[in-house]
C-alpha cells in the first residue's frame, strides 16, 4: 500500500468542504468544516455462532493519519437514497456482510464527528443465523471489505485493545449489547 498523491477536492462526491464564518460573543469566527451524509450502521450478532458479524474495511484516512491500513466497523453506509434508514441499513448488511437480517430494530441515533462534520448516525441491531445467509459480503464495485466474526467471549478484549483500530459506532454498540444482556 502506498500513496500515490494528496491534493485540495474538485467536484467532491460524498462530501462538501466549507468554510462558516459566525459571530459568537461579539466577535466574528471562521471555522471549517465538512457537509457529509449521515449513515446507518447495525450491530449484527449471529445466534449460532455467539458473534458478532464486523467488517474489516480498508480506510484511506486512516492509513495517512495513523497507518493502518483497514478499521474494523459495525457494517455500515451513508444515507444517499429516498429509502427509509431500516432498508438501507438491510442493504448495507447485505453487501457487506451476505447476511440478510429477518428483522431489525433501532437502537439510537448520535452525532458523529462534530468537530468538523456533525454527521447523524442511526443504529441498529439484528439477529441472525446461517439461514440469514445470502451472498458472500464484501461491499459493491472496488470496495474492500472483509466480513468477519468476533466471539462474544473475546469482544471485550477486543474493545479495549488499542492496537486494532475500530469506530466509536462499534464500542457503542457492543457497550449497549452488553448493557441489555445484563439487564
Amino acid at each position: 500500500m502506498r500513496i500515490i498523491r494528496i491534493k485540495p477536492l474538485e467536484n467532491p462526491r460524498f462530501i462538501e468542504p466549507l468554510e462558516i464564518v459566525y459571530e459568537q460573543g461579539g466577535k466574528i469566527k471562521r471555522w471549517e468544516a465538512v457537509k457529509a451524509h449521515d449513515s446507518v450502521a447495525v450491530l449484527l450478532y449471529h445466534s449460532q455462532k455467539n458473534a458478532f458479524l464486523l467488517v474489516k474495511q480498508f480506510r484511506p484516512a486512516l492509513y495517512l493519519q495513523h497507518g493502518f491500513k483497514y478499521s474494523y466497523e459495525l457494517c455500515a453506509g451513508i444515507v444517499d437514497k429516498d429509502k427509509s434508514l431500516e432498508e438501507i441499513a438491510l442493504e448495507e448488511a447485505v453487501e457487506e456482510t451476505g447476511y440478510r437480517p429477518k428483522s431489525i430494530e433501532k437502537i439510537t441515533s448520535f452525532f458523529t464527528s462534530v468537530g468538523f462534520a456533525g454527521s447523524r448516525q442511526t443504529l441498529f441491531y439484528a439477529q441472525i443465523d446461517e439461514s440469514d445467509k445470502v451472498g458472500e459480503g464484501g461491499g459493491i464495485e472496488d470496495e474492500e471489505i472483509e466480513p468477519l466474526f468476533i466471539p462474544v467471549k473475546e469482544a471485550k478484549k477486543f474493545m479495549y485493545d488499542e492496537s486494532i483500530p475500530k469506530t466509536p459506532g462499534l464500542l457503542f454498540a457492543f457497550c449497549w449489547w452488553f448493557e441489555k444482556r445484563l439487564s
